[in-house]
């Protein structure tokens, strides 16, 4: 029918939906927290974010972005370098204001929920034990003791939203709580290493890069089973494994 909008499924699984319906985006969550995570979060975040349409419990209406991604995990980033320095720029202005009340989890739990991880991924034969064990001691470096700062949680190279070289917002705050800096900054460039460099452009060179990479295992080993379990391929080139295996 002419004049109908057609309704875009963005990401979907048992946890969350995310539609599209034109230049709206409806998030569903089983979780009603999360969704009042975001709306706060975004209502505190001193950088651009998506203009809330409404709120009920469970489900989230935003308003779409302009410009388009910095990139996709798997895929080589097309953004300019002056692109991802004001992404850095803008992590940096989150990371240095008042955080928010809600606190992350610590590195006490970071560290049980990779040991538990670790085993079954070799138990049950999704990855090699040498691979799993040479991560495992690279992922050592981020559990330490860090300064609680305003972070984004799951600062997916997706979130970010650029055009003509700026940032035009950051979406999905669910998991925004006091932080770890370097945490933001290992998952925005995950699978995109050869970036970093310019991504610190913009934020500063007061990181400590051994505590990046140790995320970036961190976070694969622990992904690897919730992606495969939800439909999501590890795999794939440039993806977790791919991570990992750079490691060695």
């Amino acid at each position: 029918m002419g004049g109908v909008q057609k309704v875009e499924v963005v990401v979907a699984h048992d946890e969350r939906v995310t539609l599209r319906l034109g230049d709206m985006f409806l998030k569903i969550d089983s979780d009603p927290t999360r969704i009042e995570v975001e709306a706060e979060a975004m209502a505190m975040a001193p950088i651009p974010t998506p203009r809330v349409l409404w709120r009920r419990p469970s489900v989230l209406a935003l308003a779409a972005l302009p410009g388009t991604a910095l990139g996709r995990l798997g895929e080589p980033s097309t953004a300019s370098a002056a692109a991802w320095a004001a992404a850095g720029a803008a992590v940096r202005t989150l990371h240095d204001s008042p955080p928010p009340p809600r606190t992350g989890r610590t590195a006490d739990e970071f560290a049980a929920d990779l040991d538990r991880e670790c085993e079954r991924l070799v138990a049950d034969g999704i990855l090699p034990h040498d691979l799993v064990t040479r991560n495992r001691e690279v992922a050592g470096a981020a559990l330490r003791p860090w300064k609680p700062v305003f972070i984004h949680g799951d600062l997916q190279i997706t979130h970010v939203f650029v055009e003509s070289d700026e940032v035009t917002g950051v979406i999905d705050w669910s998991e925004a709580s006091r932080g770890d800096a370097m945490f933001d900054l290992a998952i925005l460039t995950l699978g995109h290493e050869e970036r970093l460099g310019d991504l610190l452009a913009g934020y500063g060179t007061d990181v400590d890069l051994d505590v990046i990479r140790g995320w970036w295992s961190l976070r694969s080993l622990t992904a690897i089973r919730w992606l495969a379990e939800h439909g999501f391929d590890p795999t794939a080139p440039g993806c977790e494994v791919d991570v990992l295996r750079s490691r060695m």
